[in-house]
Parts: C-alpha cells; sequence; structure tokens
C-alpha cells in the first residue's frame, strides 16, 4: 500500500494520534506539513491554521489521502514512527534480526527475505504489547522501504485477522 492508501485505510483516530504526537513533541514537523500540504492545494498557511483543531485535522486527513500527497505523507509516516514509536521499532528489529541504532533505526542493510518464522513472533510480540492498528500501520511503512515490499510482509498483512488499520 502506498501512503494515500494507509490514510485512506486507517482509523481517523489513529492518524488523530499521530497528529497529537506531532503538535505535543515536534510542533514544527506539524507545522512544515501542514505548510507543505497547504502549498500543494495552493492554499495559504493562515488559512488553515485559523481552522479549529478538529477542522484542521480532518483537512490534514482528508489531503493525505489523495495521491498527490504520497510523499509528505510517507515522510510523516516515518517521523512519527522513528520519533514516536522507538521502542516499538527496537522490538521488530531484535525479532527480525536486522541491526538498528537501538532505537529502531535500522544501521545495516534491510534484509533481501523475511523469515515468515521470525515475522510471526515478531507480529505476536508487537500485537501483545502495542495497539494492533499502530503495529499494522507500522508494518505497512516497513514495507514501503523496499520497492514492491517484501512478499512474505505483504502476505502476513493480508492474511492476519489481528492486522487491520480500521
Amino acid at each position: 500500500m502506498k501512503a494515500h492508501e494507509l490514510f485512506n485505510a486507517a482509523d481517523p483516530a489513529l492518524v488523530t494520534q499521530m497528529l497529537d504526537w506531532f503538535r505535543d513533541n515536534d510542533r514544527n514537523v506539524y507545522k512544515s506539513a501542514v505548510a507543505t500540504l497547504a502549498q500543494s492545494k495552493k492554499l495559504r498557511l493562515v488559512f488553515i491554521q485559523k481552522k479549529p483543531l478538529g477542522e484542521q485535522y480532518a483537512w490534514i486527513l482528508k489531503t493525505l489521502r489523495s495521491k498527490q500527497c504520497d510523499t509528505i505523507g510517507e515522510h510523516l509516516l516515518q517521523a512519527w514512527f522513528m520519533a514516536g514509536n522507538q521502542e516499538m521499532l527496537a522490538k521488530f528489529c531484535d525479532a527480525m534480526g536486522i541491526e538498528h541504532d537501538g532505537k529502531g533505526s535500522v544501521t545495516g542493510d534491510l534484509p533481501t527475505e523475511v523469515d515468515a518464522a521470525k515475522l510471526d513472533g515478531a507480529v505476536d510480540t508487537l500485537v501483545g504489547a502495542y495497539d494492533p492498528k499502530v503495529v499494522t500501520l507500522y508494518l505497512n511503512v516497513f514495507n514501503l522501504q523496499r520497492p514492491g515490499g517484501w512478499d512474505t510482509l505483504t502476505a502476513k498483512l493480508e492474511g492476519d485477522s489481528r492486522l487491520t488499520l480500521a
């Protein structure tokens, strides 16, 4: 799934959780994202900033659901996971045997293949410790890191009933 497809499929509450995290923890990323999205729609930033927060979020989600905002959406998702969900990323990397910096940022090469048994264990661990919707979103974003994704991960996302976005 591309980023705009993820935003179309995701529970709006999950997107709200992400946007709240940025507003609380990294306002610069939030402001930059809103400015870039506004510019992509040929709107002035102040037009969006004057809206009540709920309307801002609804507008952001609507805009991120469009194909033309794929790159912005993917960057937002990556930033949220890399800064706001480091523990989960590190657990995934550990379970998959992927070298990382202790915060979930991969330090070596991404694997060429994903071992199904390791993936099953990693998913079990993550779903047991975190919101399954967040886990599902992360696994989809991880799958975007390689052109075409990994067949094993794609099959897991499609076949495991715990891994739903809505």
